[in-house]
């Protein structure tokens, strides 16, 4: 489907209908120089028109933090590029202000001030709150000539525009493309940057943003970043019209309105926060077993992940989309996937973006055209047939190959896609597309919630629910650890939902290897083992101690499910997920500018796993704040670099430390995901000094319905006020009625004495078990690692205010 760009007549209609139309624009003449004609400069309602004789710039507040510039040459303009969203707004939602302030045009929001100059036509923009210059540009007219430079302060870092590559064989060795081993900026970005969505796990995209308070976001399939001295200059885009968005405020304000701009993550099935294994080399039997020995073990999981094994590949008939019969005899009547969906198991599969030239499909393909335009028959390495390339850049290849994979996949008991080699033509939207294909196709089919993964990632991907994962990766300690740094690089530039093979892809992990890799995994947002062809990544099968400390991180990260699934509804509303960079929360700090030892795992805990063999010791920078260590209780105050012990020996300890404010729901482990309903949910809560809040989300975790209001989303608050602290629960948003009846509270660093509301005191247990038992609300004091503790359980649902004294 094309999306048409809205041009000023239909704003001018949209705005008709908002009976809005009735605000003149004011015309203003520029004096012009000798050399060239006077800009005409027309303010309108919501921006500036600039005439530069048959060329148009129009300034448009597209947003309350958001100016878009579009230049068109003789007036005309073309479709947006696939960065951008279809619904991508036009007109800033608040309070718009323009006007001529002396001999300037301003143009202003609560968050955004931007200055024009219509003699000169230098364009200023500053922020909204306390105006602080951000961006400026020295005139306009360079625009005309494809020329876009921006300046800003010179010790603002810059982030974003292309993460990292796994090191892998030449094919993938090409100049535009990054390695971690090779390239010493790290998370900063300057020099020379090309906007690429790379084979074997980068992401890219044409966005660059800064903790200085500042985006810039380019609408186009291509573009080249030069990062120098306080300039940002973008070139080689696709665009014959230049259509680029400046963005101000913090981190989480900028990622916000770049999800508005390129579009919003639907959630993935609840299941997908869970645990996944993946492996090549398998049967049914051999599935079956594994699946028993992980329920029989109680170590949790809710998908297991098939590679070329599930497929009849190389067959005729669409062989690239259905079962093998011989290997799995009961999955082409789905009596297989039925099976391990009773033991809380879903099934999951390769897709491969080629298709065998001498079949059925191959046929069809070459009558109606659907092959990579210009690229040869090549010998697919597993079948050894020819195959060629879907392309995915066309809307009738996406039809036809994502309703083969419904019917051939899905509706046999395939829940989720798991895209391989489609980053292997130089094409920044061919793994887009290819997951597009199947997000259309499946949302046309059912309401069932789509889930995938992919090897490469371009900005606007997000929006046909599309993880990325980070290549083929060797395995060992080094090439764990680097991985932090693809991490933090891929959600930088917007792919918030990252994962990787766990374990490592080529080569086999030692035990102690694979142990510290599964704590890391369990704070990443997809968190997920594979391996290369027979490579076997369940956690018995590398001794009792690596078994014993992989299974309590898995278990750890089921206890957090309420917490976790709370941080991927604020990624789908808001374009921040899980995981992020130190700086985003720390913005001014430069010692976390380019600090990929830790990372913020959602807003209230910092994790540094162990990515080095017989550590002994971890040094780690804390941020400003008071942290605490969550599984020994020592409290430490931020804004240093401390030295915490590790385990070389049992390998079951991971750095991990809590934010003084901290709201963590937590939930009873299970086997897997809504094993059991949760009718109380636990929370830690502790409190500080000023006042913090959580965002608490549920729903079924299966369809679409929260997008037509069935969701259950409740602010929980808490403040240290002097002795005292308040804990608030707030109204209730959604239509959704889950099976939570109540909240118990962990009100940490308290133990009180009395604990009250406006109706009245609660009532007072003598133990935390007796407060468990009972059917309502109350509370009891008590003690655990972290101190002195007041237990408060109150009704889930409600508006309730309770002082703590």
């Amino acid at each position: 489907m094309i999306f048409k760009h809205h041009t000023r007549t239909a704003l001018a209609a949209a705005l008709f209908g908002l009976g809005l139309c009735a605000l003149p624009s004011t015309p203003v003449h520029a004096a012009g120089s000798a050399v060239q004609a006077a800009p005409q400069v027309q303010i309108t309602n919501d921006g500036v028109d600039v005439h530069l004789g048959k060329d148009l710039i129009a300034l448009r507040l597209v947003r309350d933090n958001v100016l878009n510039v579009h230049v068109e040459p003789n007036g005309k303009t073309s479709a947006p590029a696939l960065v951008m969203a279809p619904d991508a707004p036009h007109r800033a939602q608040g309070k718009l202000s323009v006007k001529r302030e002396g001999g300037v045009i301003v143009m202003s929001s609560d968050a955004l001030h931007v200055q024009l100059d219509p003699a000169t036509l230098a364009l200023t923009v500053s922020d909204g709150a306390h105006p602080k210059r951000l961006l400026s540009q020295t005139s306009l007219r360079a625009l005309s000539t494809g020329q876009l430079s921006l300046h800003y302060a010179k010790d603002a870092p810059m982030y974003g525009i292309r993460g990292y590559a796994a090191v892998g064989s030449s094919l993938y060795d090409t100049p535009d493309c990054a390695y971690a081993d090779h390239d010493p900026s790290g998370l900063l970005r300057e020099g020379r940057q090309v906007a690429k969505a790379c084979p074997q796990g980068a992401a890219g995209g044409p966005f660059a943003w800064s903790t200085g308070g500042f985006g810039v976001l380019v609408d186009t399939k291509t573009a080249t970043f030069d990062i120098a001295d306080g300039t940002v200059s973008v070139s080689h885009t696709s665009r014959p019209d230049l259509s680029y968005y400046l963005i101000a405020g913090r981190p989480h304000a900028i990622f916000d309105a770049v999800a508005d701009l390129t579009g919003h993550a639907p959630l993935f099935p609840k299941w997908a926060m869970g645990f996944t294994n993946s492996q090549w080399g398998i049967d049914q039997k051999e599935l079956l077993d594994i699946v028993h020995t992980y329920r029989r073990k109680h170590i949790p999981i809710d998908n297991f992940t098939l590679d070329f094994d599930w497929k009849a590949w190389g067959q005729d008939h669409y062989g690239e989309f259905r079962w093998n019969p011989k290997k799995f005899p009961d999955g082409p009547s789905g009596k297989l996937a039925r099976q391990l969906r009773q033991q809380g198991m879903h099934l999951t599969g390769i897709m491969k973006p080629r298709i065998h030239v001498d079949t059925v499909e191959g046929r069809y393909a070459t009558e109606h055209h659907l092959w990579v335009p210009g690229e040869k028959v090549s010998d697919d390495y597993f079948s050894h047939k020819p195959v060629k390339d879907v392309d995915f850049d066309t809307a009738a290849a996406r039809h036809w190959f994502g309703q083969l994979a419904v019917t051939y996949g899905f509706d046999k008991g395939m829940v989720g896609w798991w895209n391989d080699e489609a980053d292997e033509i130089d094409d920044n939207t061919q793994f887009l597309n290819m997951q597009r294909s199947l997000y259309d196709a499946q949302r046309k089919h059912t309401d069932v919630r789509v889930w995938s993964i992919n090897r490469n990632f371009w900005l606007g991907s997000q929006r046909y629910a599309y993880g990325v994962w980070s290549g083929d990766i060797k395995t060992g300690f080094k090439a764990m650890a680097r991985q932090r740094l693809r991490m933090l690089n891929a959600i930088s530039s917007g792919a918030m939902q990252w994962g990787m093979d766990g374990g490592g892809f080529q080569g086999h992990p030692s035990d102690q290897n694979y142990a510290r890799w599964i704590e890391f995994g369990a704070f990443t947002p997809i968190f997920r083992v594979h391996g290369t062809q027979n490579e076997k990544r369940q956690p018995w099968r590398y001794g009792p101690v690596a078994e014993k400390a992989a299974t309590a991180a898995i278990r750890l990260r089921y206890k957090l499910l309420p917490y976790i699934y709370s941080y991927a509804w604020n990624d789908h509303a808001h374009g921040v997920g899980l995981v992020r960079p130190l700086t985003f929360a720390w913005p001014h700090d430069p010692k976390v500018r380019n600090d990929v030892n830790a990372w913020m795992f959602g807003d209230w805990m910092l994790v540094s796993p162990v990515v080095q063999k017989d550590q002994t010791h971890k040094s780690i920078y804390l941020p400003a704040g008071t942290w605490t260590d969550y599984f020994n209780g020592k409290v430490y105050q931020g804004g240093q670099t401390i030295t915490v012990a590790t385990d070389a020996k049992t390998w079951r300890d991971i750095p991990l430390f809590v934010r003084e404010g901290a709201i963590i729901p937590t939930q009873p482990v299970m086997d897997y995901v809504g094993q059991h309903p949760v009718p109380t949910l636990s929370v830690d809560m502790f409190p500080a000094r000023k006042a913090s809040h959580f965002n608490y989300y549920d729903d079924n975790g299966k369809t679409y319905a929260y997008e037509h209001g069935a969701y259950f989303l409740q602010g929980l608050d808490t403040q240290r006020d002097g002795r005292q602290v308040h804990v608030r629960t707030e109204a209730v948003q959604g239509s959704y009625a889950p099976a939570l009846k109540h909240y118990l509270m962990k009100v940490h660093g308290l133990a009180a004495h009395q604990v009250g509301a406006k109706a009245g005191a609660l009532k007072q247990f003598d133990s935390l078990k007796a407060l468990k038992a009972a059917g309502g609300q109350g509370w009891a004091r008590g003690h655990d690692r972290f101190g002195p503790v007041t237990y408060v359980k109150l009704d889930a649902g409600q508006v309730r205010t309770v002082t703590l004294k």
